[in-house]
Order: C-alpha cells, then structure tokens, then sequence
C-alpha cells in the first residue's frame, strides 16, 4: 500500500470528520488514519494481506461513508445531469445505476460519479475528497430541479464472492439485483439504498443506511460467517488489481476521459451530440487520439513503481507512474500511469525509474486480475 496513492494526510493536528461507525471501528482494533478529512480505518488487526486475500476468496465490509451522497429530484433531473456529465440519464432505466464523469470546459474530469435511478430522483455518489466541490458545482447548474445532500446517511460495502450468498439471507431483494442495478429494501429495522456494484473488482453491494442505524447493520453483516472487516489500505490494492482509478492519482481535472480510457464511460448518443462541457476537446481526441494515454505496466523483478515514477524510453521521458503497488493476487508489482502516444499499445517496453535504477516494465490490459462482477 502507496501512502501517497491513499492520499492520507500528514497534518495530525487537523480537525477530522468521523463516520457514524467510528465507535466501531475502534473496538474492532482498527489502525485509524487521515483521510479526505475524516479519520478512516486503514486496517485491522488482520493486515492489509489478509483483508485483501480474505476479500477475494469470501467476503469483506468496508466503511464508506465519507463518500458524498446527493439526491437529484425534478422532472428534468436526467437532462440536468447529461448537461454536465457524459453520461445517458435519459435513457437510465428505474433500478439501475451508471458510471458518469463530472466534466470541465477543458475537457477535464471534475469528478467520477455513479448516479442510480431510483423513484423520483437520481441517487449521485461522490469521492469523499471532491463532495464539497461537486455540490457547489452541481448547484450553479440546477434548472428547475433540487440537489438534496445527505450527510447523515453512511454507506457500507460488502464486496466479494460470498457476498451474494451472505446479503441474500437477510435481504433477498438484493440478491436478485444484477450488477449495477439498484433497490430500496429493509436489512432489519433499516431501509436501505441498495446497489450492486463497488470499488474491488468482486461482487458485492454498496448500502447507503440511515447514519443512525449504520452500526447496528454493520453488526450485523459482520455477525454472518465469512465477513471481515477491511479499510483502505485492502481497498486501494483491491482497486489497483481491478484497474480502477482513484481521484487525484489517476484521474484529475487536467486529465480527459480519452487520455483515461475511460471513454466507455461517455454515452454513445453523448459522443455523437456532444452538449457536455469540454465536448468538443473530447470528440476531437476520440477523432485523432490523445497525446497520452493511462496504461497497465508490469515491472520486471519484486519492486514496485510508487505513483511519481519516471517511465523512460530510449533515454527521453515518456510518462509517470500514477498508482502503483504489490499485487497480493497476482504476487508481483503492479503499476497504472500515463505514456506517450506512441509507448501506448500493448507489449511496449519501457524503462521505470525506480530508485533512480532503470527496470523494464511492459504495458499489459487493463484489468490486471479479472473482474468478477455479477452477471
């Protein structure tokens, strides 16, 4: 695990927001850092290692309710947010959620954002680093409709292959969702905001509970046999693994979705009829190329290319490192960065600067372990 990648603050001294399952994340052990304001769990007695591996062969629970949670409402909600993403909310079916990007004149990216259509509103949720700038951002834009934010409610994610099996028995309304599509349905005495999907690269569910009630159902999810706890450090290598990217190292608002390859990501009546901001930059990159674009490496040898490494090919500089660490799957190091044009296809050669000592790297396919989502 990359400190840098993480983003975790150095200044200990700052005020930090807690989540409503503070109180419990202390008992279980956990080892508590800063982290986009608020102190989060990094990890627990168990490690880093073993809330990784535990994730990928059973079932982990992760606390993310720092994450932003913002409700859309009006009749005119899905062309509202087409105005400022490259998503297709029109064309959003009730009960299912899409991938967006929260989009800049420049072409940039604001935001990555997932936004799930539930009955009479579109459900957006934001990284917990840019929740304060996409509320601001969305109000200047609203046109007849209403931004709700709901900074009492905390969201919980259970992601991996038991994860089905285990949620089902408490609520069979979310077994039956397929990936990405979304509920709402009661887990005990909670009614809860359910959708298929998360930030590993496993099956799971991402549960948005009144704040109040967030621990009794933790409790409860961690009380069924096969689920862990597991903190940032396990989903920041887990995310790695599945080529995910992570707002301010991979992604940023100088970065655009064609250099990101996250054009899948851009609504293919979007990439015709543009009406985002920064479409037109976007449209002419997908027309004749980006200068750069983000890439899988894997370096030779044991060790890994933090985010920041030179990429170096016959002596000149040909990108950097965004993100990268060892991959307890795959057990080598893993790396995710930007190149040149020209270094960008598979198979390429290149040389990593690490520890000012050259080490060959190849690009590869994204994503590094294959995802297993839900059919």
């Amino acid at each position: 695990m990359s400190e840098s990648v993480l983003n975790i603050e150095s200044d200990e001294s700052a005020i930090l927001l807690t989540t409503p399952l503070d109180a419990l994340h202390r008992r279980l052990g956990a080892k508590m850092v800063p982290f986009a304001g608020y102190d989060m769990p990094v990890q627990y007695p168990a490690g880093v290692l073993a809330e990784h591996l535990h994730t990928r062969s059973a079932a982990s629970l992760f606390d993310v309710s720092h994450m932003g949670q913002f409700s859309l409402r009006g009749s005119n909600a899905a062309t509202v947010l087409e105005a400022l993403t490259t998503g297709d909310f029109q064309g959003l079916a009730p009960g299912r959620q899409r991938y967006t990007l929260l989009m800049n004149e420049a072409g940039g990216i604001i935001d990555d954002l997932m936004v799930a259509h539930h009955p009479g509103r579109l459900l957006i949720v934001a990284n917990a680093s840019r929740k304060a700038v996409d509320a601001h951002h969305m109000a200047q834009h609203l046109f007849g409709t209403t931004l709700d934010q709901h900074p009492d409610r905390a969201l919980l994610a259970l992601q991996g292959p038991a994860a089905d099996a285990i949620l089902g028995k408490l609520c069979p309304a979310a077994a039956a969702l397929p990936f990405m599509g979304v509920t709402i349905a009661t887990i005990g005495d909670a009614e809860c905001w359910i959708s298929r999907s998360g930030y590993t690269g496993e099956d799971g569910f991402e549960i948005s509970v009144d704040g109040a009630q967030a621990e009794a159902l933790a409790c409860a999810l961690l009380e069924q046999p096969g689920v862990m706890p597991a903190g940032l450090g396990a989903r920041d290598s887990l995310r790695l693994e599945a080529g995910l990217c992570l707002y301010g190292a991979d992604i940023d608002a100088v970065t655009t979705p064609v250099e990101a390859n996250l054009t899948w990501a851009i609504g293919k009546r979007r990439r015709a009829e543009g009406g985002f901001p920064g479409a037109a930059v976007i449209q002419d990159q997908l027309t004749h190329g980006a200068p750069r674009y983000r890439v899988g490496l894997r370096p030779s040898g044991r060790a890994p290319a933090r985010a920041e490494t030179l990429i170096v090919s016959g002596g000149t500089e040909g990108g950097a490192i965004t993100s990268g660490g060892f991959s307890p799957t795959l057990g080598a190091p893993i790396a995710m960065g930007y190149v040149r044009r020209d270094l960008a296809a598979l198979g390429t050669v290149v040389d990593l600067m690490i520890r000012d000592t050259a080490t060959p790297a190849t690009v590869v396919s994204l994503p590094f372990v294959p995802n297993r989502y839900a059919k």
